[in-house]
């Protein structure tokens, strides 16, 4: 009988910016004797988050829950400016590790922001990331979800409007959003390079060229991840059917009769571990074979903060 394979989507799994969240949070339970105290997951990922809370890292949706004095990281996503003050106020010691990649996207919204623009946000409404940027100026930026929210947006002055994005978005839904905003908005002013992360530009676009190959594509990840959806959506886009996997159990609940190649990738967020173990698993369905299929090459690292290094 023929082997039947799994066609890898590389890049997949761990971006630059959650490696560097990983690590931070690794670091600091070994050099915090005290308890350490995390607002909001690390990065979207559940079994990345009960590691760390199995190490001892207590997990917050409020800071009002961090004792005063105490230690509190804040996640790869981000975190307002109301936040920081309110850390400061407990008098907690923080460690940063919001993605650089993020923290270009609040730079961008204070500078237009001091500049009187009417700021278009284009993300989901709720998410970590969205609520950390809208917060630098909440008087000036509007989140915008998809191209209907951009054609009924207000600005308080048409000449002066601006756009930044969510780092995780498909760059297919946020160049839509854009255009529309353009077309009515032709003076509209964007940042000289794009917000959206490379690493999901990358993993998308090797989800594209996986697409081509098979009917069905298997993405691992968290349902609440951003990236991970964005995924899914691409693949449908491109083709084939995408299959959120966020648990083994997930596989079985996808009718793989008949189906000689799958393909395989995993959001910005999800451990290689997962990834091995489904692995393991579709082997044992026949899925014995493995063929990469490469997008771009990623070497991209961040240093630890100044306190951790």
């Amino acid at each position: 009988m023929k082997n039947r394979k799994v066609v890898i989507a590389n890049p997949h799994g761990f971006c630059a910016g959650v490696r560097h969240a990983v690590e931070i949070a690794g670091v600091a339970l070994q050099r915090t004797a005290e308890p350490l105290y995390a607002l909001n997951e690390i990065v979207h990922n559940r079994e990345v988050v009960e590691s760390f809370r199995s190490r001892g890292i207590t997990f917050v949706r409020d800071l009002s829950e961090v004792p005063s004095g105490r230690t509190v990281l804040f996640s790869a996503h981000g975190v307002s400016p109301t936040i920081r003050a309110a850390a400061a106020e407990r008098q907690l010691k923080v460690i940063d590790a919001t993605c650089p990649f993020v923290t270009k996207v609040h730079k961008e919204v204070i500078r237009y922001a001091t500049q009187g623009y009417s700021i278009v946000l284009i993300g989901h409404k709720g998410h970590d990331e969205v609520v950390g940027i809208a917060g630098e100026a909440p008087d000036h930026v509007t989140v915008v979800e998809n191209c209907a929210d951009a054609r009924v947006f207000t600005p308080r002055n048409r000449q002066h409007v601006a756009v930044v994005t969510q780092t995780t978005l498909s760059a297919a839904e946020a160049g839509a959003v854009i255009e529309v905003l353009r077309q009515r908005f032709p003076g509209l002013e964007a940042p000289q390079t794009s917000d959206i992360c490379y690493a999901t530009t990358n993993r998308q676009e090797a989800v594209r060229l996986v697409a081509a190959r098979v009917g069905d594509i298997l993405v691992l990840g968290a349902a609440n991840s951003s990236n991970t959806r964005r995924l899914v959506e691409v693949a449908n886009a491109a083709g084939a059917r995408g299959h959120l996997v966020s648990e083994l159990g997930d596989i079985e609940q996808i009718e793989l009769e008949g189906i000689e190649a799958i393909g395989l990738t995993a959001g910005a967020s999800t451990p290689q571990t997962f990834v091995k173990r489904v692995l393991l698993r579709l082997a044992e369905k026949g899925f014995e074979e493995i063929e990469e299929v490469e997008s771009a090459h990623e070497n991209i690292t961040f240093p630890l903060p100044a306190g951790l290094r």
